[in-house]
């Protein structure tokens, strides 16, 4: 699946995952069109100093809705959980949810709390990370199996 600016069409709910630096991606909810400008919910820092935080936590996070290109020009279509777990409702829930959810400050936490693991959340009702479990996979195998089991 490369990166192309040829766009799959778009449904409310949807994940679209926007490349990053070479470890993580960010990802963001697809929330549906405005006056005719396409919007993504997405757990953003709000502080600008994010280098700080490769390994660590943001008490200043937040979940926003930001017009798709501001988020990112290039992004691709990833709802890669849809055989494990069936999509939730948008309107029904995804929908409310992220309402409800932009009023409240977050805790941005890389390994338990990142934008995947909000968009998965917020899509399926379960929280999963697979850019995170690639990373414990090459740094610390013993983790991975710990992290699999729930152990940590």
């Amino acid at each position: 699946m490369g990166l192309c600016n040829s766009h799959p069409k778009l449904y409310p709910g949807d994940i679209l995952e926007f490349p990053g630096n070479s470890y993580f991606s960010h990802f963001g909810i697809y929330y549906g069109e405005r006056d005719g400008v396409p919007y993504v919910a997405h757990l953003t820092i709000r502080d600008s100093d994010t280098k700080l935080l490769l390994f660590g936590r943001a008490i200043n996070a937040a979940v926003k809705l930001d017009p798709l290109d501001v988020v990112g020009k290039k992004y691709k279509l990833r709802n890669y959980l849809d055989d494990k777990h069936p999509p939730r409702d948008f309107y029904v829930l995804i929908k409310p949810e992220i309402d409800e959810i932009m009023t409240k400050p977050i805790t941005f936490d890389i390994l338990f709390n990142n934008s995947e693991h909000q968009a998965t959340m917020l899509r399926y009702g379960v929280k999963k990370s697979e850019q995170i479990e690639k990373v414990y996979s090459k740094i610390v195998p013993t983790w991975k199996d710990l992290f699999e089991k729930k152990k940590i």
